[in-house]
């Protein structure tokens, strides 16, 4: 820890010491300290004495005091994450400070000066701009435990720790700084952790809405202005275009897989706030940028085209031309700001009045996709004036941008126009695009229904997959309608249909991009994705052009349809199911819309889940490849879209990592991945790290997509490697399900091992925990799943099944490791990024898992022999995998290529212990004192248990970063 950040770490501590204090009393501090040192004195010297010694201690204090205790560690976890990620902004300042005027590492600068070097030429610089897109996804998956109002306390404190980092404050700025920040701590300590009743799908979108608010709107021109710089410092001379090359896009208030919450009403709602939101942000930089430029035409001159754009204004709003006279006659880009801050209030006023209407729509249930249509607000004149679409407002900045350019005004242009400019090209009129997901079992009911109502299958369900296609297929193909203007199906019927309507609707009045990709989770079979395409045609998505016949359709589609493939079966058998669309006529019209561009989401958390670590991670990227191929026999543009989570159990881990490891021939500089829960906090609550992460991955698609020096170390499986990684597999995958889905013990010790019950009152998601109501495996989601086993200590889906995969492999019948293979295994861990990668992961879940806390937890089930047996084999198999690990990368210890993170959990883990420990006795005694029997009298104390184990849910993931 350097000297900077131990002294925050250290005024944090002392600061939350005297907040306990005031807000305990002296007994509370005393009893943290008591405990703390425990623990220490524990992982120094680990003895079963010493741990039932410290579990005694905990089991001992009364409820209130477990409950101050449990909160003061989590409140010191929230403060020193904070002086963690000042920590890492000062380093990447001294860098920058120290390496300049060369670019700092893994930036886009860095990136552009490798390829330069490399000898990669201008004319492939201009290729890949052509056609690179990165585009995060922002997720309402239930993984930020912490409330919204705790998270902007905490933005507050650390702002204040960043203002007290500068050494040149003067003493009474620095001391009224100190004071600030400790009432920050102390409001924070008051302050509820957890959320009362469960969040609203709209509570959701607001959060999201936050970040693009505060931070992502004002961070993104800097990145197109470091790739700007880079090509001119790099490539000079050369004309480039600057490409769109960063998007976002949105699943809350649209990902409607196993949501009942979310409806058509409110994803129309969702849209409509979006596009609000982004045009209340361009009005706000209008604002500044009239401020800005206050130049004279007596001083410089204008455009003729700007004073035709003014003349245009004027007939548009002559009211405002008349007051514009009086107070700015000489400053034309005032006036000009002026009139387009006139169209977008408009513009503003025309989109609340739409949700206006959908409101009151609500109370005499009209559907949400026809309410409101044809709305006139008010008069002609404004009606005509607003903006119908970004280009309009974008081509309004170019008249003033190429006015200024004309005229002396070059550096004056490249300022916050400039930024402006790169902000309606990046957000649009829409913000982000919101993605509709459904369950692919969702689709087919609602067309079983359909289609036994109009006559045309009793039973579509029961059909096999050949008949499903061709029926599917044939109505696709056909102009004449299926469904009725008004819906009188089933609820869940209507429902579906209502969404294609309603993404419809909100293409025409929101912006066309604003509803343009729909995900379809669960893929197994094409006819899935054929339904959707026929669901879209049924809504007017897809639109069969006059004049067409079923024999010979035209079509145009503004649909993007986007298999999601999860499961280790679905996907070994995608290739061949896309390869089927692909050579459909029908669908592959649906695909020219796109320039036969076609989406493909690989889904890391369900198929980790359904075959371990390792089977999810070489399953899915041989199916890359494989579809990589079969999409390039077909003429077909291919994008991955990676649905990864926070943890390594579902595709979590370094992103920049993960870039380089992709298979070769399937990144070509366009990367799509999903951001969750708390990975949006940590990633985009500070612009400077929203920066640095984009930056970071900018850099990685750019070297993965085009430098020769990694694009070598992608290259093609050799034969013999994917040998032996297919017998590692053959393995790993049988040890895991024999384990988790063949071994009817299992179940119980998972629900008794962890707080996997309790979980489901956290309140936080709108979502549910499972997919059905049962208590199956299969059943419960990948989220609370990875969370149970973070908590717990045992962080299983990080690696489980690999140990016995790598040791059939490593080792002889006689027991000993065969030198060839171990040889094999380090060259592939030298030479290939992804098996690197692979191992690396693993590792992080290997050190953060603890398996004397692991044990501790164990305690739990009810039934030795139960316990003993899955125990057991989770511990024998642990063994394995890190015996395997050493014996291949040649280090003495797990985490010694990662120093930094080895020694940040050594030093959490004593801080983290006690939480466990609270949880460990809580759930024992709540398990054994608080049945459904319960008496009244008990009611209170049972209530009270639950809500300290909550507590300490929330503060073990602020401890170990990270929850699902």
């Amino acid at each position: 820890m350097d000297d900077p950040l131990r002294a925050s770490v250290s005024m944090l501590g002392r600061i939350l010491g005297d907040v306990l204090v005031e807000q305990g009393g002296p007994a509370l501090l005393d009893k943290v300290e008591e405990i703390r040192k425990q623990s220490i004195e524990l992982r120094d010297e680990f003895t079963p004495e010493g741990q039932q010694a410290l579990l005694e201690s905990c089991a001992r204090m009364d409820l209130d005091l477990t409950f101050k205790l449990v909160r003061a560690f989590t409140q010191y976890f929230h403060l020193v994450n904070i002086a963690e990620e000042r920590g890492r902004l000062r380093t990447l300042e001294q860098r920058e400070r120290k390496e300049w005027p060369e670019p700092r590492g893994e930036s886009i600068g860095a990136a552009l000066k490798e390829l330069k070097e490399e000898g990669v030429p201008a004319s492939e610089i201009r290729r890949l701009l052509g056609r690179m897109l990165i585009e995060p996804v922002f997720t309402a998956h239930p993984t930020e435990s912490r409330r919204r109002s705790v998270l902007e306390h905490l933005e507050e404190i650390e702002r204040l720790v960043e203002k007290l980092d500068h050494q040149d404050l003067t003493p009474s700025v620095r001391q009224e700084a100190e004071e600030a920040l400790r009432r920050s701590v102390s409001v924070l300590w008051q302050t509820d952790d957890i959320r009362p009743t469960r969040p609203t799908p709209l509570l959701e979108v607001a959060n999201v809405l936050y970040y693009f608010e505060n931070s992502i709107y004002g961070m993104v021109p800097q990145l197109y202005r470091d790739l700007e710089a880079a090509l001119l410092k790099y490539y000079p001379g050369e004309p480039f275009m600057l490409p769109v090359f960063l998007r976002f896009n949105n699943w809350t208030g649209a990902d409607r897989d196993g949501n009942p919450y979310i409806t058509a009403r409110v994803t129309a709602q969702t849209a409509r706030w979006q596009k609000d939101t982004i045009l209340k942000l361009y009005q706000k930089s209008l604002a500044k940028l009239s401020t800005y430029l206050s130049n004279s035409s007596r001083r410089a001159k204008v455009s003729n085209t700007l004073y035709d754009s003014l003349m245009q204004d004027r007939q548009r709003m002559p009211k405002l031309a008349i007051e514009l006279e009086q107070h700015s006659f000489y400053e034309a880009y005032r006036q000009k700001i002026s009139y387009m801050q006139e169209r977008l209030r408009l513009t503003i006023e025309h989109n609340q009045a739409g949700s206006d209407a959908a409101i009151a729509a609500l109370k005499i249930g009209v559907p949400p996709s026809t309410a409101g249509r044809n709305l006139a607000i008010g008069e002609e004149w404004e009606r005509a004036a607003l903006y119908r679409s970004p280009s309009e407002l974008l081509a309004d900045l170019a008249v003033i941008e190429e006015s200024l350019r004309e005229n002396a005004g070059q550096r004056i242009a490249d300022g916050p126009l400039s930024d402006l400019m790169t902000q309606v090209q990046v957000f649009g009129f829409h913000l982000a695009g919101l993605e509709v997901r459904q369950h692919s079992g969702k689709h087919a009911a609602a067309l079983a229904e359909i289609f036994q109502r109009v006559g045309l299958c009793d039973d579509y369900l029961s059909l096999s997959e050949d008949e499903k296609f061709e029926l599917l297929e044939r109505e696709a193909r056909n102009p004449r309608p299926l469904l009725p203007t008004t819906l009188d199906f089933s609820p869940e019927t209507n429902e579906v249909i209502e969404t294609f309507r309603v993404m419809r609707r909100m293409q025409e009045e929101v912006s066309r991009e604003v509803c343009e990709n729909y995900v379809i989770s669960f893929t197994s079979q094409a006819s899935d994705i054929l339904a959707v395409l026929l669901l879209a045609k049924e809504a007017g998505i897809v639109r069969i052009q006059p004049g067409a016949t079923p024999e010979e359709p035209e079509i145009e589609c503004n649909l993007h349809i986007v298999p999601l493939f999860e499961s280790v079966e679905d996907l070994r058998k995608c290739p061949d199911l896309m390869r089927k669309l692909y050579r459909t006529p029908i669908y592959r019209q649906a695909l020219a819309a796109f320039n036969f561009m076609q989406e493909i989401m690989i889904g890391y958390s369900d198929s980790n889940k359904d075959g371990g670590f390792l089977t999810s991670n070489w399953e899915l990227y041989k199916a890359q490849k494989a579809i990589a191929a079969v999409s390039s026999e077909d003429g077909i543009d291919l994008r991955f879209f990676h649905g990864r989570g926070g943890a390594i159990g579902r595709g979590g881990g370094p992103a920049n990592r993960a870039i380089g490891a992709q298979p070769a021939g399937t990144l070509n500089g366009r990367l799509k991945v999903t951001e969750q829960g708390e990975i949006i906090f940590a990633r985009y609550a500070n612009p400077a790290i929203a920066h640095r992460h984009l930056e970071q991955v900018t850099n990685a698609v750019i070297r993965a997509t085009l430098s020769p020096k990694v694009r070598a170390g992608r290259v093609d499986l050799e034969e013999a490697r994917a040998k032996v990684m297919e017998e590692v597999n053959e393995t790993a995958l049988l040890t895991y399900r024999r384990l988790v889905y063949e071994n009817p013990r299992f179940r119980d010790y998972f629900l008794e091992a962890s707080p996997i019950s309790e979980l489901s009152r956290l309140n936080m998601a709108s979502r549910p925990v499972s997919r059905g109501v049962g208590t199956r495996i299969a059943d419960l989601r990948a989220i609370p799943w990875v969370f149970s086993w973070t908590q717990n200590r045992h962080y299983l889906p990080g690696w489980y099944g690999a140990g016995s995969g790598f040791q059939k492999a490593l080792y002889g019948e006689n027991g000993e490791p065969s030198a060839e293979r171990v040889e094999t295994f380090r060259a592939m861990y030298n030479e290939w990024p992804f098996f690197r990668t692979l191992l690396d992961n693993a590792q992080r879940s290997l050190g953060a898992a603890d398996l004397n806390i692991a044990r501790l937890y164990s305690s739990l089930v009810e039934d030795a022999a139960v316990r003993d047996e899955i125990f057991g084999e989770i511990e024998a198999e642990y063994r394995r995998l890190v015996n395997a690990i050493l014996l291949i990368t040649g280090q003495s210890a797990i985490l010694d290529s990662i120093p930094v993170l080895q020694r940040s959990i050594r030093l959490r883990n004593p801080y983290v212990d006690p939480l466990s420990f609270v949880q460990v006795s809580l759930l024992k005694r709540q398990r054994e004192e608080c049945g459904p029997s319960v008496i009244d009298e008990d009611r209170d104390r049972c209530d009270q248990m639950m809500d300290i184990i909550l507590h300490s849910i929330n503060g073990i993931a602020a401890g170990v970063q990270t929850t699902g």
